[in-house]
């Protein structure tokens, strides 16, 4: 069709169903929206105009869903899941909304019709950056599940102006650059700023008597913002159910003072605004000085307080009584970031609603679940009292009451053990006084739940034991989960296609339908055309390689990837000692039998972490000796892909052999990238931690590359007194290995710039990788033998993928519904 036809099309007045989802419908409604949205003719548009004209033809579809949902849960009065996050790592939009709504082949036939291609318009789209890993992208998953479930909830956290950094490397280093995610501004979202609220912050209480002599305390703040709340709809999958993604972002109460502005001070006259909404600005500012701890904490109430605020006008808005505000809401604070919202409920409800403190308390404990996700302690957050006070003064009096009242129970319970009485308080009282964020949750929710079984049995043993001890009652473990839809159906065209042809498509909202699979293990032409879609997806990988980095790697190489966030008990750098090893091998015996691998990295650094960063530099470091030695081209090759995403992951996945899942024991609370890899037919190579455990048991043993020490055994060497430099010397191919690296081999003859990795390997060792190394490295043998068994690989590689249905984010969400949070599913007719 020429520019002129379709120009001709553009303005024919269409009198027909807005929303319909016939492919002759959606083509005008796409033409109307570049005219009469994006202000474009086809001449002129652009493939961003395009993929603008394309969002909100979808959008409108979902609006008519969102609509007739909001009006469902109305009339119903619906019990409602607040899920409270301080991220939600959603990724691109436009393709997953195309997959829940059924029309991604459609709208594909469709656009190509008008001379363009899906693909490049699905390229266009800016991924918000709003989480920083795991934690998001759970979130994320488990809204689209909520939806999918037909289950009423709410997702509420912060729209960051400016997402998690946009990583590049610079001579080898992370270099973290602005995110600029809201440029082409976000199709998605609708402001909703008649919903906005006010929130405090800093300042003074003082104590008055009412009119009806109550003893009250009145907060007076050192200043306010207001928070703006932005609506996305969020779609299940083949449903009408359209739930809500509310994130708020901050504002001046006053943006412009013109008394300022008039006495000359220009800059002045707009710092209200600038600090106000510094609050929505960035996700976790670097919280190494104290205006960025400050900072950091002020956001985490600015979100709750306005969270909170909205429920309290949802519920007043369907005539519910302030005192059945738990029968309304079940609130899920996902990690500790939301936790402030026990004090500020009990704030809203014994200061504003004047309700008795045990009252109060009453509707408070039986709102809130708790989800923990760490069993490292430095990352249960706590705050300096002193901080807390200056930011918060009236929720510091509500926890010290809340303490005070819990100590008094704890001291009837463990009767004379004071060392009890310190350990469960909310205040630490060792060294500087601390506000301990988790112990706060967990004494104002109603259930404390890990993500893993391994997880939640060590909460109850270790993490939280006193409060086990105390209310075992309140314990649940609910594994994690990830959406098919978006990490098979979206991701893995190609095999979604074959799964398609083969079992059906009702996999994808049942995953488990994948065990079907299982009787195809053993098929030869089944397993021809999987290896067949495995290499194409690994063709597309290696040019993504190439196009970002440079780096020409070999599909026919056996692609070992290790994608997640960069942190040391994730052990990275026990990755890097193996690829090292193998290197060493070649050059002192070029006729070694070593399969040829291309090992892939990709993961951020927090920016405040230096052996984080570092880590990343001894990667590209090795990476620049290996793949430029002529002597082991294409056997090895050593990729770091800079700035991970969901996007990027959305490629990664489907392209991996091997996925590599090795975490110190005892210190991975789940993962849920081990489950992505599975989904896609990657082989996972792991220590028993986390999930890892549960993927093992699902797949099978003889499925599963399975190395080191349990979390016992862990417990038990370092008991016994561990000593790293010991088991180095010990073992000549990891004293080799690290002697390269502090001769300088890597670093351009520096001794210095690897040395704290070197020291720390030899001194301390935390995450115990030479007590691993051993066991990781034979274990690495079995990965050659079975990848060289064609038949033996495919088979192994299939039932991953056909016994993957536990950990699809549809079950972790049913198990929260029945266990913790009591909700039935809604059914929604469209109006």
């Amino acid at each position: 069709m020429s520019p002129t036809e379709l120009s001709a099309d553009l303005v024919h007045t269409i009198e027909s169903d807005r929303t319909s989802l016939s492919k002759d419908s959606f083509k005008r409604a796409f033409l109307d929206n570049l005219f009469y949205t994006q202000g474009k003719f086809l001449q002129v548009a652009t493939h961003m105009d395009y993929y603008l004209a394309l969002a909100y033809t979808v959008r409108d579809r979902l609006l008519y869903r969102w609509v007739s949902t909001a009006t469902a849960y109305t009339d119903h009065a619906s019990r409602t899941v607040s899920y409270l996050s301080a991220e939600f790592l959603m990724g691109p939009s436009l393709g997953n909304n195309l997959i829940n709504l059924g029309i991604l082949e459609e709208v594909r036939q469709a656009i190509a019709e008008l001379g363009l291609d899906l693909n490049d318009l699905l390229d266009q789209e800016a991924e918000p950056g709003l989480g920083n890993g795991g934690l998001g992208r759970l979130a994320a998953c488990f809204i689209d599940s909520l939806a999918t479930l037909e289950l009423p909830a709410l997702g509420y956290g912060i729209r960051y102006e400016h997402g998690i950094f946009y990583q590049t490397l610079r001579d080898g280093w992370q270099v973290e650059n602005t995110d600029n995610w809201l440029r082409y501004g976000n199709p998605w979202e609708i402001r909703r700023p008649e919903w906005s609220v006010e929130v405090k912050l800093g300042g003074y209480t003082e104590t008055y008597t009412d009119a009806e002599d109550r003893h009250r305390v009145r907060w007076v703040p050192a200043k306010t913002v207001v928070g703006v709340p932005f609506d996305s709809p969020i779609l299940g999958y083949r449903v009408n159910t359209a739930n809500t993604l509310r994130l708020w972002s901050a504002e001046a109460t006053q943006s412009f003072d013109f008394e300022i502005f008039n006495r000359g001070d220009y800059m002045g006259a707009v710092n209200k605004k600038v600090t106000s909404e510094n609050l929505s600005k960035i996700l976790y500012p670097n919280d190494e000085t104290p205006q960025g701890k400050e900072l950091r904490l002020e956001q985490q109430y600015f979100f709750v307080a306005c969270s909170l605020q909205d429920m309290f006008r949802i519920l007043q808005g369907q005539g519910v009584s302030i005192e059945r505000f738990h029968e309304k809401f079940a609130v899920q604070l996902n990690d500790t970031h939301p936790a402030i919202g026990v004090a500020e409920l009990m704030r809203i409800l014994v200061d504003d609603y004047v309700l008795p403190w045990n009252d109060a308390w009453s509707i408070t404990t039986r709102t809130f679940g708790y989800t923990n996700h760490t069993l490292l302690p430095e990352a249960l957050e706590r705050w300096p009292l002193e901080l807390f006070r200056r930011v918060l003064p009236r929720h510091l009096e509500i926890i010290f009451e809340i303490n005070d009242r819990f100590l008094h129970d704890v001291r009837i319970a463990f009767l004379g053990d004071d060392a009890k009485v310190r350990a469960l308080s909310l205040i630490d009282e060792s060294g500087e006084r601390y506000v301990r964020m988790a112990h706060l949750a967990s004494v104002g929710s109603h259930a404390i739940n890990g993500v893993a079984t391994l997880h939640s049995e060590l909460l109850k043993k270790d993490v939280l034991a006193d409060f086990h001890a105390l209310w075992p009652h309140k314990f649940y473990s609910v594994t994690n989960g990830v959406t098919p839809r978006r990490w098979l159906a979206l991701a893995n065209p190609r095999l979604s296609e074959l799964l398609h042809d083969t079992i059906g498509d009702g996999w994808i909202r049942d995953l488990d339908r994948l065990r079907e699979l299982e009787a195809y293990a053993d098929d030869p032409a089944f397993g021809a055309r999987w290896r067949e879609i495995k290499r194409a997806n690994k063709v597309q990988l290696a040019e993504l390689i190439a196009k970002r980095t440079g780096i020409e790697v070999n599909p026919d190489s056996l692609f070992d990837v290790q994608v997640k966030r960069i942190h040391e008990y994730k052990r990275q750098h026990l990755a890097v000692l193996q690829v090292i090893a193998m290197y060493h091998r070649l050059k002192s015996n070029p006729s070694a039998e070593i399969l040829p691998r291309t090992f892939l990295f990709s993961g951020k650094a927090a920016p405040g972490y230096f052996m984080a960063k570092l880590m990343i530099r001894l990667i590209t470091a090795v990476g620049d000796v290996i793949n430029y030695d002529p002597e082991v081209r294409g056997r090895l090759k050593v990729v770091f892909m800079p700035n991970f995403s969901v996007t990027t992951g959305q490629r990664i996945y489907p392209g991996a052999d091997l996925s590599e899942q090795i975490s110190l024991a005892g210190k991975e609370a789940s993962g849920t990238g081990n489950m992505k890899f599975a989904m896609n037919g990657a082989l996972t190579i792991g220590t028993m931690d986390g999930a890892n455990i549960e993927i093992c048991e699902e797949v099978g043993a003889e499925n599963f590359f399975t190395f080191g020490m349990t979390a016992e055994e862990v417990d038990a060497r370092r008991r016994a007194g561990y000593d790293p430099r010991a088991v180095v010397e010990s073992n000549p191919e990891l004293y080799a290995v690290v002697e390269l690296i502090r001769n300088g081999l890597f670093s351009r003859g520096d001794t210095e710039l690897f040395r704290p990795i070197v020291d720390h390997l030899l001194t301390h060792d935390t995450y115990m990788l030479a007590a691993d190394y051993a066991s990781y490295s034979a274990c690495q043998y079995e990965v050659d033998e079975a990848y060289r068994d064609v038949a033996r690989w495919t088979r192994m590689s299939v039932l991953n993928v056909a016994r993957s249905g536990r950990f699809s984010s549809d079950r972790s969400i049913d198990e929260y519904a029945g266990k913790i949070w009591k909700i039935s599913p809604v059914s929604v007719p469209l109006l």
